[in-house]
């Protein structure tokens, strides 16, 4: 690997609702692991004491970060989080920046956060709640913090597929194994042909609305 790309932590973002506990637990867990094996990194061991511990005692729903390192180390951090609305709508632009499907790094969650980074700051809060990247061929991959699905109104949503160059979301693992999504390309014209949702494990599928440039 790159020498210049190896200074860079495993990521998951958890919800826990003190009702219920982690939400999608053994997504989560799976994917750091499978991550974890691919880049070489050390098994992450202590990935579930950490978190209980760091939920512990919680009576309000909180955002957990957890991060894995080369080296092994185990970081939790948890905030207050407030879920959305259940009939929130989010605004939602296309990015100029590109996503490079060829980049295998795209595919595990990583502190490696620049092109995402870049995609979010071309608009402003006020102008979008969430910006969508393409890849060098047009094709629709994901927003800077979620996964992308399209409602065509026959079956299952339509999720882009890990070889556009994207995450393996863990909602959007859960929707594909519970078979109400299925993967096919997405190309940007395809977005006007049904309804357009965005989401992520933390905050579940939002409507959104496309505003063009």
């Amino acid at each position: 690997m790159d020498p210049a790309l190896e200074d860079f932590s495993l990521i998951e973002t958890l919800r826990y609702e003190p009702q219920t506990g982690f939400l999608r637990l053994r997504l989560h867990l799976a994917r750091l692991q499978r991550s974890a094996r691919r880049l070489g990194f050390p098994a992450p061991k202590d990935a579930l004491t950490k978190l209980d511990a760091a939920v512990a005692g919680a009576n309000a729903p909180l955002r957990v970060r957890l991060t894995f390192d080369r080296a092994g180390r185990t970081e939790v951090t948890t905030a207050a989080f407030t879920p959305l609305a259940p009939d929130a709508t989010w605004r939602v632009r296309i990015a100029g920046t590109r996503l490079d499907s060829a980049d295998t790094l795209l595919r595990v969650k990583t502190t490696r956060r620049s092109v995402y980074e870049a995609a979010r700051a071309e608009y402003s809060p006020a102008e979008a709640d969430e910006v969508l990247l393409l890849n060098e061929r047009d094709e629709v991959c994901e927003g800077t913090i979620t996964s992308v699905f399209l409602d065509e109104g026959s079956g299952p949503l339509r999720t882009p597929p890990i070889s556009s160059g994207l995450l393996a979301g863990v909602l959007r693992t859960e929707l594909i194994c519970q078979r109400k999504a299925r993967v096919g390309r997405i190309r940007l014209d395809d977005l006007e042909k049904g309804e357009l949702y965005v989401g992520n494990s933390l905050r579940g599928l939002i409507c959104a609305q496309l505003i063009r440039n």
